[in-house]
C-alpha cells in the first residue's frame, strides 16, 4: 500500500480513495482495530489531500488527549468529560446487529436496508466506536458529510432518527443510560425544497391523470387510479392482497390491514375504505388481470412490498402530467381537500384516510357502517 508525500496516509482502490493510517501501539487498548480506514467518497487527489489532512489532525489531537490522560496528570481529578474511559457498551457495528435481530422479523426489507445504510453513514464518517463515547461532534460531522453528498434535510432527519431509535433501544437492552448524542440536531433552519414537495393536485388535473389512466390501462395506471380516489397511501395500495378487495357488496371497498410483506403506519390506518370512482375501475381491472395472489404483483409478494420502488415509476410517469411540486403522495392532499369541499364530518374524514383521530371517545366501537362511509365517498369524489 504506497503513500506520496503530496496525498499523506491516503491511498486509491477502484478510483475512490481511502484514509488509512495505523494506531500506535501504546493507544489500540481503546480501538477495536489496529488501522483506521475511511472512505473519502471522492476520486479527486487534491480532495482526498484536504480531507486526509483534516482527519489525520483530529487523529493527532485525539491520540495527544489520549496520552494525556493516561499520565499521572494531577489535572485529570478535575476533568468531568471521561470520554476517552474505557467502555462496556457495544461497538456501533454490534449494536446494529442487536437491533436488527430484535426488530427486523416484524419489520419490511427497507427497515433492515435503512438501518444498514445509516450505521455504514456514520462509520464512514466518524468511526467504529462504543455507543456511548460518540460526541456531539461527531453527530455534527456526520450531518456535514451527508449534506456535502448532497442528501435533503428530509432525508438526513430520517438518518439520525434511525440512530436516535437504534442507540435508545440498544442502551435499554444493555442497561445503559438513554443516548442523547444524535437527537436534536441543527439541520437548518428552513427546508428550501418543502414548498415545491406534496402540493395536493387540482380536481381537473386529478380527472385529466384518470383519463390518460384509462387510455394506457396496465398495472401502473391502475395503481395510480386506484389512489387518486381513494386517498390510500402508496405503501397500503401496493400491499394489497385479493381477500382484501371486496366487490360482490353493495358497497365495493377494500379492508385495509397489516401483513407480514406490508405493515399500516398507524393503529388508526386499519379501516374500510368504500371503492368508487376510478378506484372502482381500478380495483376491478387489477383483480382480473393479475394472476396471484395480489392487485399489483409487479410490486408486491409474499416477502417483501416494493413500494420505493413502485413510487420512482410511477412519479416519474406523473411527473409531465401534474404541476411541478406534484408526486403520487399528492393524491392523498387532494383527497382529504376533496372530504373537505364536500363538507365530510371531519372524523368520518380522519376515518376515511386513516389519520389519527382527536379524542378518547373516537377510539372506542368499531367505526361507521360502511354505508355511511360510501355515502361520503361518493359526494366527495364524484
Amino acid at each position: 500500500m504506497l503513500y506520496t508525500r503530496e496525498v499523506p496516509y491516503v491511498y486509491p482502490r477502484d478510483s475512490i480513495y481511502y484514509f488509512n493510517r495505523r494506531i500506535p501501539k501504546d493507544l489500540q487498548r481503546h480501538y477495536r482495530c489496529d488501522r483506521i480506514i475511511v472512505w473519502l467518497h471522492t476520486k479527486s487527489p487534491h480532495a482526498a489531500k484536504t480531507k486526509s489532512v483534516t482527519l489525520a489532525t483530529q487523529l493527532d489531537e485525539e491520540w495527544f488527549t489520549l496520552r494525556w490522560r493516561q499520565k499521572d496528570n494531577p489535572l485529570r481529578r478535575l476533568l468531568g468529560d471521561e470520554e476517552y474511559e474505557p467502555s462496556n457498551a457495544p461497538f456501533i457495528s454490534k449494536a446494529k446487529n442487536i437491533y436488527l435481530d430484535s426488530k427486523r422479523e416484524s419489520r419490511p426489507l427497507t427497515f433492515s436496508q435503512a438501518v444498514e445504510r445509516t450505521v455504514s453513514n456514520l462509520m464512514n464518517a466518524v468511526g467504529d466506536k462504543p455507543i456511548d463515547r460518540y460526541s456531539r461532534r461527531d453527530a455534527n460531522l456526520l450531518r456535514d458529510n451527508l449534506f456535502e453528498r448532497g442528501l435533503g434535510k428530509s432525508s438526513v432527519k430520517r438518518m439520525f432518527g434511525t440512530l436516535a431509535a437504534l442507540l435508545n433501544f440498544v442502551a435499554r437492552e444493555q442497561g445503559l443510560s438513554d443516548i442523547k448524542t444524535f437527537s436534536g440536531i441543527y439541520l437548518g433552519d428552513s427546508d428550501p425544497d418543502a414548498d415545491s414537495r406534496r402540493q395536493p393536485i387540482a380536481l381537473n388535473g386529478i380527472r385529466s391523470v384518470q383519463r390518460q389512466c384509462e387510455e394506457l390501462n396496465d398495472e401502473g395506471r391502475w395503481l395510480i387510479a386506484l389512489i387518486s380516489d381513494s386517498g390510500m397511501r402508496l405503501s397500503e395500495a401496493v400491499g394489497i392482497h385479493k381477500d382484501d378487495v371486496v366487490l360482490d357488496h353493495e358497497f365495493p371497498h377494500i379492508i385495509l390491514k397489516p401483513h407480514p410483506w406490508r405493515r399500516l403506519k398507524t393503529r388508526g390506518s386499519e379501516r374500510f375504505l368504500p371503492l368508487v370512482g376510478s378506484a372502482w375501475w381500478a380495483a376491478e381491472r387489477a383483480i382480473q388481470s393479475s394472476t396471484t395472489n395480489f392487485l399489483f404483483p409487479r410490486y408486491c409478494n409474499e416477502i417483501e412490498c416494493k413500494s420505493n420502488s413502485a413510487s420512482a415509476a410511477l412519479n416519474k410517469w406523473l411527473s409531465p402530467r401534474v404541476p411541478k411540486g406534484c408526486v403520487i403522495h399528492s393524491f392523498r392532499h387532494s383527497f382529504r381537500d376533496r372530504l373537505r369541499a364536500a363538507k365530510c364530518p371531519q372524523e368520518i374524514t380522519d376515518r376515511l384516510g386513516g389519520w389519527s383521530v382527536g379524542g378518547i371517545g373516537q377510539s372506542y366501537s368499531s367505526g361507521y357502517p360502511i354505508e355511511v362511509l360510501s355515502k361520503w365517498m361518493n359526494e366527495a369524489m364524484l
